[in-house]
């Protein structure tokens, strides 16, 4: 309702001024009719005295009438006389209430003598006259004191309410607000004038010279005229005058440069300070808030601009000397003061400066958002640096496709280390998760009730725009998750030199072998394991209480695996159309290979049912691409428990807690000995 208010308001102001200045002209019209009135009747009253002296035999005189009471007439006449050279003197002397008090006193002897038809016409009229001539230098004398920057205060509201009195209220309220604007601009230019910078406290100093006077004219205008509608339309416009010419200057001197220089605390300080003085107003009536903001927000998003700028310069010149090793924050600076890490979380270098950044920079963007509602630029702004450092943390990454595509895109240290690679991801984890959110919640809107302060950030939190806002966080860390496990996957399943490692053919060229297999899972898988393991124990202490983020990284590294399998057509033509089709004994090997990683998987907890499902898939294929050569594939396959037997023994050997060279685990684990209890059973 506001925003249409104000968006409609220049024509409604305009119309009340036009309002206000026709009731001035029919004021004036009503004292110039009064006046012919009196004018008209006198002139008939001379008129009918005439025709009654032509008609009387006894030629009685004007003056006749009046003898009846000639000691009378004398008397009030005398008074007329009297009064007139009393009103010059009083004029003379600017005494304004006893000059309106003879004009009042004045105004009720003419209405009396009028009445009673106790003065002559021709008195009378020079009686009205004269008051009417005395009113309006009266009035005059107090325009022109108004007018006077020398009038102090208490004389300046006795000037206007005399005049209201005198019934010239619209102009008496225009000269009471043009003397507080000359006054206003006056004290300006001595505080330009006396301030060498324009930073902080000028900005303060001119709000409360600049708020002060508009509540002390609003003030005045209440005592004068109170709430007459036309009046309080008038002292509006003039506030939202004031407030624009404010803006504009403090925008000009102080705003402009912190904008341009990026100093976001200095500008949050400015306009926090204008905030608070316009608070002040509003029970006056007087909201010039949505003036004030629509001159500043253009800056502060400039000044927003620049800090996120900076944030992301700062950061990319951080990441490339990061060494990737994680600890504690030092405590110390502003960031970390208000708002500490926990002992328990550990982060890079860049990480832990990104932090302290972007906390620094939602700490000065607290009292913006509280004037401005800038709450959603803000949080995007922070969203697109966070995306900024999560683009650098992929590019740390050896071999990331960003870095093949574009080189020179950022110069970030890369990560060689396992460990140095997994603490990427607690980078982006810690931060999306825990820490920004954190700083973020103290300026999201306020949807709980201040009853209960204690509940109040955590209701921040789970507003809706929040949890969408963290949804976003949350996808920047998935997106460098996804990197950290293509990046490991194209490590198993490519060589250094671009070559296929897993490839059909190590399935394939097994039934051409005249020699009894080592049934054991294959070496890339072995690697996948391996790797697996050494992730598994590294996640295990860098990810203390995120648990589920440690075992959804393992279950998408494994299924990026597996599904690289899934959807090579090139691997899938050559086991299925190619010259050499799959035999038997390289599905029993690709069966294998499969069972030992959905076990291993499922013992460390991140077997996914997605996983298992395309594991079950794509050895349903492989199956099924040995009955296309018309051999039956499960008379030579083992059962299951001998798949699940062989991938236990290789666990516990990968791990060092088996031997697999004992006659006894040996002949357990022989095919042709499970094939023939296969085969007995059936």
């Amino acid at each position: 309702m506001r925003k249409s208010v104000y968006a409609n308001y220049a024509a409604f102001i305009r119309t009340s001024k036009e309002i206000s200045a026709l009731e001035g002209q029919l004021l004036s019209m009503r004292n110039l009719l009064s006046a012919q009135a009196a004018l008209v009747h006198g002139l008939a009253d001379g008129v009918h005295i005439s025709s009654l002296c032509a008609d009387d035999a006894d030629d009685l005189r004007d003056e006749d009438l009046y003898d009846m009471d000639n000691k009378q007439l004398s008397k009030i006449e005398n008074w007329v006389v009297e009064f007139f050279d009393r009103l010059e003197v009083l004029l003379a002397e600017k005494r304004v209430e006893e000059s309106m008090a003879a004009l009042e006193e004045g105004r009720r002897v003419a209405i009396e003598a009028h009445e009673k038809r106790t003065l002559s016409p021709s008195t009378l009229l020079s009686l009205n006259n004269a008051i009417k001539e005395k009113r309006q230098e009266l009035a005059d004398q107090l325009a022109e004191a108004i007018s006077q920057p020398s009038t102090r205060a208490g004389e300046l509201r006795a000037a206007v309410l005399a005049l209201k009195k005198l019934g010239d209220g619209s102009r008496a309220h225009t000269l009471l607000l043009r003397s507080y604007e000359r006054r206003l601009q006056a004290n300006i230019q001595s505080l330009r004038a006396s301030n060498t910078s324009y930073g902080v406290a000028f900005a303060a100093a001119l709000s409360q010279l600049v708020f002060s006077t508009i509540a002390q004219a609003a003030s005045d205008s209440q005592a004068v005229v109170g709430e007459d509608p036309a009046y309080t339309s008038e002292l509006v416009t003039w506030a939202v005058k004031q407030a624009e010419s404010f803006a504009l200057l403090l925008k000009r001197h102080t705003l402009a440069s912190s904008a341009a220089a990026g100093s976001l605390r200095v500008t949050a300080e400015c306009i926090q300070l204008c905030a608070s003085h316009c608070s002040s107003l509003e029970s006056r009536g007087l909201a010039l808030s949505p003036v004030l903001l629509k001159h500043f927000r253009p800056g502060v998003e400039q000044a927003l601009t620049g800090n996120l700028k900076r944030i992301e310069q700062s950061s990319a010149a951080l990441a490339a000397s990061d060494d990737w090793s994680l600890s504690y924050t030092p405590t110390g600076s502003r960031a970390s003061s208000t708002t500490p890490i926990a002992p328990h979380l550990k982060l890079s270098i860049s990480a832990q400066r990104f932090n302290s950044m972007v906390q620094e920079f939602l700490e000065d963007a607290g009292p913006l958002d509280e004037a401005l509602q800038l709450d959603g630029i803000a949080l995007d702004g922070v969203l697109q640096v966070f995306n900024s450092y999560v683009d650098l943390l992929i590019n740390a990454l050896p071999g990331s496709a960003e870095n093949e595509e574009n080189p020179v895109h950022r110069i970030v240290k890369v990560a060689e280390t396992e460990s140095q690679q997994t603490a990427l991801l607690v980078n982006a984890l810690l931060l999306a998760d825990e820490l920004i959110p954190r700083s973020a919640s103290r300026i999201l809107p306020q949807g709980a009730s201040q009853s209960t302060p204690r509940r109040g950030s955590s209701d921040r939190q789970n507003r809706p725009e929040h949890r969408e806002w963290k949804k976003k966080l949350q996808r920047s860390v998935d997106r460098l998750r996804d990197s950290f496990c293509r990046q490991h996957a194209l490590e198993l399943i490519f060589t250094e030199e671009g070559e296929v490692r897993l490839s059909s053919e190590i399935y394939i060229l097994m039934d051409e072998t005249t020699e009894e297999p080592e049934w054991f899972p294959s070496p890339i898988f072995q690697e996948l394991f391996a790797k697996l393991t050494r992730i598994a124990m590294i996640v295990s202490d860098m990810f203390v209480g995120r648990e589920r983020f440690a075992t959804i990284l393992l279950m998408r590294l494994t299924e990026t695996v597996i599904l690289w399998i899934s959807d090579d057509q090139s691997f899938w033509e050559e086991m299925e159309t190619g010259d050499k089709p799959l035999g038997p004994l390289g599905l029993q090997q690709f069966y294998l290979d499969m069972e030992f990683v959905m076990i291993f998987a499922s013992q460390g907890r991140y077997l996914s049912r997605n996983l298992h499902q395309v594991i079950k898939n794509i050895i349903a294929r492989a199956v099924e691409a040995v009955s296309a050569t018309g051999l039956d594939p499960y008379r030579t396959l083992p059962e299951e428990e001998w798949f699940a037997e062989v991938a236990q023994i290789a666990i516990k050997m990968l791990m060092g807690k088996g031997n697999f060279g004992g006659n006894g685990e040996r002949d357990v684990t022989s095919p042709s000995v499970s094939s023939a209890k296969s085969y007995t059973s059936n």
